[in-house]
Protein backbone atom coordinates (compact mmCIF):
# COMPACT_ATOMS: atom_id res chain seq x y z
CA UNK A 1 0.00 0.00 0.00
CA UNK A 2 1.18 3.71 -0.87
CA UNK A 3 2.75 5.47 2.08
CA UNK A 4 1.66 9.49 2.28
CA UNK A 5 4.97 11.37 4.28
CA UNK A 6 3.84 14.22 4.01
CA UNK A 7 -0.16 15.08 3.79
CA UNK A 8 -0.89 18.21 1.87
CA UNK A 9 -4.28 20.17 1.07
CA UNK A 10 -3.94 18.67 -2.05
CA UNK A 11 -3.26 15.16 -0.89
CA UNK A 12 -6.49 15.15 1.60
CA UNK A 13 -8.69 16.28 -1.41
CA UNK A 14 -7.64 13.42 -3.35
CA UNK A 15 -8.29 11.21 -0.52
CA UNK A 16 -11.89 12.60 -0.53
CA UNK A 17 -12.34 12.26 -4.17
CA UNK A 18 -11.11 8.87 -3.69
CA UNK A 19 -13.92 8.03 -1.00
CA UNK A 20 -16.03 9.86 -3.02
CA UNK A 21 -17.61 12.28 -0.67
CA UNK A 22 -18.92 15.67 0.28
CA UNK A 23 -16.83 18.49 2.18
CA UNK A 24 -19.21 17.66 5.07
CA UNK A 25 -19.26 13.64 4.60
CA UNK A 26 -15.47 13.87 4.87
CA UNK A 27 -14.88 16.17 7.38
CA UNK A 28 -17.11 13.41 9.69
CA UNK A 29 -15.53 10.82 8.54
CA UNK A 30 -12.06 12.21 10.12
CA UNK A 31 -14.29 13.92 13.11
CA UNK A 32 -13.41 17.46 11.96
CA UNK A 33 -14.87 20.61 11.25
CA UNK A 34 -15.83 21.06 7.48
CA UNK A 35 -13.99 24.20 7.52
CA UNK A 36 -10.85 22.91 7.51
CA UNK A 37 -11.87 20.72 4.58
CA UNK A 38 -12.93 23.91 3.01
CA UNK A 39 -9.49 25.25 3.95
CA UNK A 40 -7.46 22.23 2.49
CA UNK A 41 -9.55 22.90 -0.85
CA UNK A 42 -8.67 27.05 -0.87
CA UNK A 43 -5.03 26.30 0.10
CA UNK A 44 -3.75 22.89 -1.80
CA UNK A 45 -0.24 23.77 -0.80
CA UNK A 46 -1.20 23.49 3.31
CA UNK A 47 0.30 21.23 5.70
CA UNK A 48 -2.39 19.97 7.91
CA UNK A 49 -0.88 19.67 11.73
CA UNK A 50 0.67 16.77 13.11
CA UNK A 51 -3.30 15.30 14.48
CA UNK A 52 -4.46 15.42 11.28
CA UNK A 53 -1.68 14.19 9.72
CA UNK A 54 -2.40 10.30 11.75
CA UNK A 55 -6.46 11.08 10.92
CA UNK A 56 -6.04 11.14 7.34
CA UNK A 57 -3.16 8.07 7.74
CA UNK A 58 -6.01 6.37 9.11
CA UNK A 59 -8.83 6.72 6.87
CA UNK A 60 -6.11 6.06 4.22
CA UNK A 61 -4.74 2.80 5.71
CA UNK A 62 -8.56 1.64 6.43
CA UNK A 63 -10.26 2.67 3.14
CA UNK A 64 -11.01 -0.72 0.48
CA UNK A 65 -8.20 -1.00 -1.87
CA UNK A 66 -10.25 0.19 -4.83
CA UNK A 67 -10.15 3.30 -2.85
CA UNK A 68 -6.67 3.37 -2.35
CA UNK A 69 -6.51 2.55 -5.94
CA UNK A 70 -8.21 5.55 -7.44
CA UNK A 71 -5.88 7.83 -4.57
CA UNK A 72 -2.91 6.21 -6.14
CA UNK A 73 -3.98 7.33 -9.82
CA UNK A 74 -4.63 10.69 -9.17
CA UNK A 75 -2.05 11.59 -7.21
CA UNK A 76 0.30 10.02 -9.51
CA UNK A 77 2.85 12.39 -11.44
CA UNK A 78 1.84 15.59 -12.58
CA UNK A 79 -2.08 13.33 -12.34
CA UNK A 80 -1.70 14.65 -8.59
CA UNK A 81 -1.47 18.64 -9.62
CA UNK A 82 -4.06 18.69 -11.85
CA UNK A 83 -6.48 16.22 -9.94
CA UNK A 84 -6.37 18.90 -6.99
CA UNK A 85 -6.54 21.39 -9.52
CA UNK A 86 -9.82 20.13 -11.14
CA UNK A 87 -11.22 19.83 -7.55
CA UNK A 88 -11.09 23.00 -6.43
CA UNK A 89 -12.50 24.09 -9.34
CA UNK A 90 -15.62 21.73 -8.60
CA UNK A 91 -16.30 22.49 -5.28
CA UNK A 92 -16.60 26.30 -5.12
CA UNK A 93 -16.61 27.36 -1.45
CA UNK A 94 -18.78 30.34 -0.33
CA UNK A 95 -18.65 30.65 3.47
CA UNK A 96 -20.41 33.00 5.82
CA UNK A 97 -18.66 35.52 7.64
CA UNK A 98 -20.50 36.76 11.13
CA UNK A 99 -19.47 40.42 12.11
CA UNK A 100 -21.09 40.56 15.78
CA UNK A 101 -21.07 43.94 17.81
CA UNK A 102 -22.04 44.14 20.84
CA UNK A 103 -22.10 47.63 22.23
CA UNK A 104 -18.32 48.94 21.86
CA UNK A 105 -17.24 45.08 21.51
CA UNK A 106 -16.98 42.58 18.47
CA UNK A 107 -16.57 39.21 18.58
CA UNK A 108 -13.30 37.29 17.06
CA UNK A 109 -12.07 33.71 17.17
CA UNK A 110 -8.50 32.77 17.16
CA UNK A 111 -8.20 29.94 14.56
CA UNK A 112 -5.10 27.23 14.95
CA UNK A 113 -2.86 28.03 12.23
CA UNK A 114 -1.84 25.29 10.15
CA UNK A 115 -0.56 27.46 7.40
CA UNK A 116 1.48 30.40 6.33
CA UNK A 117 -1.60 33.03 5.34
CA UNK A 118 -0.91 34.51 8.15
CA UNK A 119 -4.76 34.84 9.40
CA UNK A 120 -5.43 33.91 13.18
CA UNK A 121 -7.52 36.04 14.68
CA UNK A 122 -10.59 36.21 12.56
CA UNK A 123 -14.53 36.81 12.60
CA UNK A 124 -17.02 33.58 13.43
CA UNK A 125 -17.37 32.48 9.95
CA UNK A 126 -18.77 28.93 8.26
CA UNK A 127 -19.13 27.26 5.17
CA UNK A 128 -22.92 27.86 3.29
CA UNK A 129 -23.64 24.42 2.12
CA UNK A 130 -25.67 23.95 -0.66
CA UNK A 131 -29.71 25.12 -0.58
CA UNK A 132 -28.71 26.92 2.80
CA UNK A 133 -29.38 30.32 2.92
CA UNK A 134 -26.10 32.60 4.24
CA UNK A 135 -28.02 34.12 6.73
CA UNK A 136 -29.40 30.94 8.46
CA UNK A 137 -25.16 29.77 8.25
CA UNK A 138 -23.99 32.87 9.78
CA UNK A 139 -26.80 32.66 12.87
CA UNK A 140 -25.82 28.78 13.33
CA UNK A 141 -22.32 28.48 13.13
CA UNK A 142 -21.68 31.88 15.12
CA UNK A 143 -23.47 29.85 17.95
CA UNK A 144 -22.01 26.61 17.41
CA UNK A 145 -18.30 28.12 17.47
CA UNK A 146 -18.68 30.78 19.94
CA UNK A 147 -22.15 30.10 22.03
CA UNK A 148 -23.06 33.49 20.82
CA UNK A 149 -26.88 33.89 19.55
CA UNK A 150 -27.13 37.10 17.34
CA UNK A 151 -29.43 38.46 14.48
CA UNK A 152 -29.06 39.77 11.47
CA UNK A 153 -28.98 43.72 10.99
CA UNK A 154 -26.97 44.12 7.53
CA UNK A 155 -25.84 42.19 4.72
CA UNK A 156 -22.28 43.83 4.42
CA UNK A 157 -21.39 42.36 0.87
CA UNK A 158 -19.39 39.88 -0.71
CA UNK A 159 -15.69 38.80 -2.15
CA UNK A 160 -13.02 36.72 -3.04
CA UNK A 161 -11.24 36.75 0.21
CA UNK A 162 -7.88 38.07 -0.75
CA UNK A 163 -5.63 35.49 1.31
CA UNK A 164 -7.51 32.47 0.35
CA UNK A 165 -9.32 32.84 -2.58
CA UNK A 166 -12.59 31.70 -0.93
CA UNK A 167 -16.20 33.27 -1.86
CA UNK A 168 -17.19 35.00 1.37
CA UNK A 169 -20.54 36.74 2.12
CA UNK A 170 -20.32 38.83 4.88
CA UNK A 171 -23.26 39.90 7.49
CA UNK A 172 -23.18 42.50 10.67
CA UNK A 173 -24.97 40.99 13.24
CA UNK A 174 -26.59 42.17 16.62
CA UNK A 175 -25.79 40.03 20.19
CA UNK A 176 -28.33 39.02 21.68
CA UNK A 177 -27.41 36.58 24.23
CA UNK A 178 -24.52 33.95 25.55
CA UNK A 179 -21.17 34.00 27.22
CA UNK A 180 -18.34 33.71 24.54
CA UNK A 181 -16.59 30.53 24.55
CA UNK A 182 -14.66 28.12 22.71
CA UNK A 183 -16.93 25.88 20.74
CA UNK A 184 -14.60 24.32 18.89
CA UNK A 185 -11.32 23.27 20.48
CA UNK A 186 -10.03 21.22 17.35
CA UNK A 187 -10.63 24.73 15.03
CA UNK A 188 -9.78 27.26 17.62
CA UNK A 189 -7.61 28.38 20.39
CA UNK A 190 -9.65 31.49 21.68
CA UNK A 191 -12.87 33.17 21.16
CA UNK A 192 -12.77 36.68 22.84
CA UNK A 193 -14.97 40.31 22.37
CA UNK A 194 -12.40 42.69 21.36
CA UNK A 195 -13.17 46.68 21.48
CA UNK A 196 -14.15 47.68 17.49
CA UNK A 197 -11.62 50.19 17.75
CA UNK A 198 -8.86 47.64 18.29
CA UNK A 199 -9.74 45.38 15.71
CA UNK A 200 -7.21 46.21 13.09
CA UNK A 201 -4.08 45.00 15.66
CA UNK A 202 -5.82 41.45 15.67
CA UNK A 203 -6.96 41.18 11.85
CA UNK A 204 -4.33 43.06 9.58
CA UNK A 205 -6.06 46.19 7.89
CA UNK A 206 -5.63 44.77 4.53
CA UNK A 207 -7.63 41.92 4.79
CA UNK A 208 -10.48 43.26 6.66
CA UNK A 209 -13.08 44.01 4.37
CA UNK A 210 -13.38 47.29 4.17
CA UNK A 211 -17.12 48.14 4.35
CA UNK A 212 -16.63 46.11 7.94
CA UNK A 213 -14.56 48.79 9.27
CA UNK A 214 -16.86 51.53 7.79
CA UNK A 215 -19.70 49.51 9.73
CA UNK A 216 -18.10 49.16 12.98
CA UNK A 217 -16.89 53.20 12.72
CA UNK A 218 -20.59 54.27 12.22
CA UNK A 219 -21.34 51.64 15.04
CA UNK A 220 -18.72 53.26 17.51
Amino acid sequence: MEVVDVWTGQLACALQSALRMTNESFANRLGISSRTVATWHSDPEVIPRPEMQQLLDSVHEDAPAAVRKRFALMTAGTGQADAAATLAKAQALRVAIAVVVRDADVLLVCRRAEDVSGITWQFPAGVIKPGVRPETTTIRETLDETGVHCTIRQRLGERLHPVTGVHCVYFLCEYLAGDAMNSDAVENVDVTWVAKSAVTRFIPVDNIYPPILEALEEDV
